[in-house]
């Protein structure tokens, strides 16, 4: 049986300061990615075809698996869709992807392209204000867009001008708000 005294804890050891000086590490410089050229191939064949302001900037997503992603001015978007299927060079006659995001300040329109004859992939993103957000639409482009263009419609509120039957997809017509919206307050918050 132990005693009183060896019932209590003995006192613990207080941790001592690391003597260890702080390093701090080197920044290493990324090695150039394999997909540079294939993106600057691209941005100079779109701003040759659709005209220099066409692309705002662009870049290589390195996250995605260095995926060439290049951002479009959203007056310039149509023209830069259509080229992008119809171009012998870069035939992206598939639509992998079509999502919205809210950055707060403003809106993107994130496009995923696949060209099935070469098996390349493409990034587009185009931007729109948060006041009155519209990009055009391009269900004429791709069929696929059609559904997602009405699903971003409903969830985010962004119009996709000239699409051929824009309404709500997913939540009923009397819904107030776009759930997707970092903005969005529902009426019910218990719901």
């Amino acid at each position: 049986m132990k005693s009183e005294d060896e019932k209590k804890e003995a006192p613990r050891a207080k941790a001592r300061p690391s003597k260890r000086p702080v390093t701090k590490k080197e920044e290493v410089p990324l090695e150039p990615s394999p997909k540079q050229p294939v993106l600057d191939q691209y941005v100079t064949l779109i701003k040759g075809a659709v005209g220099e302001q066409a692309v705002s900037e662009y870049h290589i997503n390195r996250e995605a698996g260095h995926l060439p992603t290049i951002v479009i001015r959203k007056e310039d978007w149509l023209a830069t869709a259509r080229y992008l299927k119809r171009s012998d060079e870069l035939s992206f006659d598939y639509l992998q992807s079509l999502a919205g995001v809210d950055y707060a300040s403003y809106f993107e329109v994130v496009y995923v392209l696949l060209s099935m004859s070469t098996l390349q992939k493409v990034m587009i993103k185009v931007k729109a204000e948060r006041e009155e957000a519209s990009v055009p639409s391009v269900s004429d482009v791709w069929a696929a867009a059609n559904w997602n263009e009405r699903e971003i419609f409903d969830l985010f509120g962004i119009e996709f001008t000239d699409h051929p039957h824009l309404k709500r997809i997913l939540l009923p017509d009397n819904w107030v708000g776009y759930p997707l919206r970092k903005d969005y307050e529902p009426l019910d918050k218990e719901v």
